[in-house]
């Protein structure tokens, strides 16, 4: 296909699902560092970078041995209940300092992502904290529709209103109902997460559930599936279904690790040889063929020139310096979109 074919050739049907780990986040501040030169704390330098130091270090010698695996150390101090006021300010700083954090004003991977994605169709969903997902949504919302996004552990930027299940900025008040939007709980025992007693992190990951059911393609972008995450990774695998019944969908995996490494961590959600590897964004099919992703698969895998499916169809480049030039680039690829809808309808 040439540019103009990838562009113009738009199915109203098949779903990519975008899942999202710390590396995503991760990569998308080494591209472009956070506003306030803020850096992006990971599970290993929580406690130095949120500064936790002065907490962690009046614990006993058990507590402090975990200082560089946040999870297993929060999970302690949660399950064994001996410092409950330490608990509680643990809590509060992780939540400020992630609140904080936010999105330079030039383009970053989350902005691509968003409009990589459609909304009629597509969804990403994250395991991350930070608002950058939440921002890039509601910024490239002045331009176009995005894609649905979920958030699997919470997220700072939103809260959710308990007398209708709704979801909506945090600290904001309904409209509807006049009720407080309550932050979400971010921090969960590492050996028991418990995704369904929370009503909010039920529905966002029922919702996953079925979208991950009829997706056709699904990208993992920097979530390592760590043994730790067991509940995770059986609600994924639940949604996923039988491997063998997977046949004809592609699962790509975007990560720093070796692909070895990486393969074998998502062993059970690929289908022989069906899945795709890579280290950088940009070489994904989120970037080789934005918005044309699910297309771009189902020419590669009935046909004729088996192999296009990677090669550069209408790759982005990756150096606009606004979002005006991003929105630019993608205005083709919308109004195919429309027209190809308006004729649908």
């Amino acid at each position: 296909m040439t540019t103009q074919d990838e562009i113009e050739k738009v199915h109203g049907s098949g779903t990519h699902v975008l899942l999202l780990g710390a590396g995503a986040s991760f990569a998308s501040t080494l591209k472009n560092p956070e506003k306030n030169e803020k850096k992006l704390p990971l599970m290993w330098n929580i406690v130095d970078i949120v500064g936790l130091n002065g907490i962690v270090d009046h614990l006993p010698d058990d507590y402090r041995a975990l200082k560089h695996d946040f999870e297993k150390l929060y999970s302690k101090i949660s399950n064994e209940g001996r410092f409950p006021d330490e608990k509680e300010v643990i809590e509060l700083e992780v939540y400020k300092y992630f609140e904080q954090l936010d999105l330079p004003d030039e383009p970053t991977i989350y902005d691509y992502m968003i409009l990589a994605l459609r909304s009629r169709k597509d969804v990403i969903a994250t395991f991350n904290w930070d608002p950058f997902l939440y921002r890039a949504y509601v910024r490239n919302g002045k331009f176009t529709k995005s894609p649905g996004i979920l958030f699997l552990h919470g997220c700072v930027s939103l809260g959710f209103d308990k007398s209708n299940g709704t979801v909506g900025p945090a600290g904001m008040y309904s409209k509807k109902t006049e009720q407080l939007f309550e932050p979400t709980q971010l921090l969960y025992p590492v050996d028991n997460k418990d995704y369904n007693t929370d009503p909010y992190i039920k529905g966002q990951w029922d919702s996953l559930s079925d979208r991950l059911e009829i997706a056709e393609r699904v990208t993992v972008f920097g979530y390592s599936a760590p043994i730790s995450d067991v509940e995770a990774i059986d609600l994924l695998s639940e949604a996923w279904g039988d491997v063998e019944d997977r046949a004809m969908e592609e699962f790509e995996l975007i990560d720093i690790r070796p692909e070895d490494d990486v393969r074998n961590a998502w062993n059970r959600f690929i289908h022989t040889h069906h899945y795709h590897y890579c280290t950088d964004y940009f070489k994904s099919s989120l970037a080789l063929h934005p918005r044309r992703t699910v297309e771009s698969y189902r020419h590669w895998a009935m046909p004729l020139s088996p192999g296009e499916m990677f090669q550069e169809g209408n790759k982005i480049p990756d150096n606009f310096k606004t979002l005006e030039e991003l929105w630019e680039w993608h205005l083709p690829l919308i109004k195919a979109e429309e027209e190809f809808y308006n004729n649908a309808e």
